[in-house]
């Protein structure tokens, strides 16, 4: 028992350690810049107004695309700035992936359930 209580302080330190968790948050927020500037340099300017929209109502989203337009262009898929024209097919392919995956799930519900339910019965007894 000893040994385990003696194991637990190390391995919370480990994570509370501040000066670790100061590096973790510069180095996120060091990983941020670096696509902030890929994108920069990816997009023109109508294409990230519309991706920053997007980061808004969908941050999901808009974080799917950020790494699907890096991916692209570290493949060389893409030449020069991408432009909105290019962002929004971009969207709409994504938006088609996204319906397809969502399109064989079904809801069923069971109204029997309702018709069962004794509790709304009035008592006379």
């Amino acid at each position: 028992m000893a040994d385990f209580n003696g194991g637990m302080p190390q391995m919370q330190g480990q994570y509370n350690n501040p000066e670790q968790q100061k590096k973790i948050e510069e180095q996120k927020e060091q990983e941020a810049q670096m696509k902030h500037m890929m994108l920069a340099s990816i997009l023109d300017q109508e294409a990230r107004a519309r991706l920053n929209n997007l980061k808004i109502s969908k941050p999901d989203k808009a974080q799917t695309v950020e790494n699907i337009i890096i991916s692209m262009a570290q493949r060389g898929q893409i030449g020069g700035k991408m432009d909105d024209q290019q962002f929004v097919k971009i969207l709409e392919s994504l938006n088609q992936q996204m319906t397809r995956s969502t399109s064989g799930i079904k809801v069923n519900y069971d109204r029997r359930r309702n018709n069962l339910d004794s509790d709304d019965d009035e008592d006379y007894n």
